[in-house]
């Protein structure tokens, strides 16, 4: 019953990430300039060269890939990865936008990564592991498919008050009644930012010269409503919330929002929003 209940959920969390593909490829070059600071850290401590074969898992719209990509060529590839299909259509269209062509698409779980042994040069993985059920699991597959000496690089979300851009818009559906408080214990954006935690982690799954540095990063918006039309194109569990509030209850949730952000909105409405995220770098 365990595995049957762990099946399930796995399938849910599934379906939700392909219904929220088709936002996140709207949203897709907002993102890039959001988490271009965290991409490039990782880019640069994979410390990829031409030649070199790099996986992406959980890719999303593919960019910190699409960045390796150009590095390892010519001679060497990317496998572009995620376990929703439609995340890896936007990954698709966004490859050819951009005209990156040494890549190959693949579905995979983060958990059993359908790849031979020391096949990779360098694994990426940015703000997936710490949605996974079993992220130990993960990082061991991570290492079961690199080359002896290869390198990790992955980032997941710092403690929860260092990001205010995600914890405002959560806490307001909690305040204001249109959600329950996330539980505790489970997979989730906040599940490895305990202190020490991520570490632990790696060295347990045998990782070793293990680096990890917070990365500062701030989400920009000209307006409220730019804001909750970011969030609602990125977050399932807000744009199911929206979808049914009507006017009134919009505009109360949009004032909401705005009292609780006040110390980073501007004379002009512009909102500032920071935060920071845990970046990674390890050898196999």
């Amino acid at each position: 019953m365990v595995q049957e209940e762990l099946g399930n959920q796995r399938e849910r969390m599934l379906d939700a990430w392909d219904a929220a593909a088709p936002g996140w490829g709207r949203q897709a070059d907002r993102m890039q300039l959001f988490a271009l600071p965290v991409s490039e850290w990782m880019v640069r401590r994979a410390a990829l060269e031409p030649g070199q074969q790099v996986v992406e898992l959980a890719a999303g719209p593919g960019d910190t890939g699409f960045m390796a990509a150009r590095l390892v060529a010519p001679g060497g590839g990317l496998i572009s990865s995620d376990a929703a299909a439609g995340m890896l259509a936007v990954a698709r269209e966004r490859a050819a936008e951009h005209g990156i062509t040494n890549v190959e698409f693949k579905q995979l779980q983060l958990e059993w990564i359908d790849l031979p042994a020391a096949s990779a040069d360098a694994v990426l993985c940015r703000w997936g592991l710490m949605l996974v059920l079993d992220p130990a699991a993960a990082l061991r597959e991570c290492r079961r498919i690199l080359k002896p000496g290869g390198r990790l690089a992955l980032a997941v979300w710092d403690l929860p008050q260092s990001n205010p851009w995600a914890t405002i818009i959560s806490g307001a559906l909690v305040e204001l009644g249109h959600a329950e408080p996330p539980p505790q214990g489970g997979p989730g954006m906040f599940a490895l930012s305990h202190p020490g935690l991520l570490e632990e982690l790696l060295a347990t799954a045998g990782f070793s010269d293990i680096d990890t540095e917070p990365i500062t990063i701030v989400r920009r918006y000209p307006n409220v409503s730019e804001w909750i039309a970011d969030t609602y194109d990125h977050a399932s569990q807000f744009a199911a919330v929206w979808k049914d509030l009507g006017g009134e209850q919009r505009d109360r949730l949009r004032e909401h929002l705005l009292r609780a952000a006040v110390e980073y909105v501007d004379d002009a409405g512009a909102i500032e929003l920071p935060g920071s995220t845990l970046a990674a770098v390890a050898l196999a």
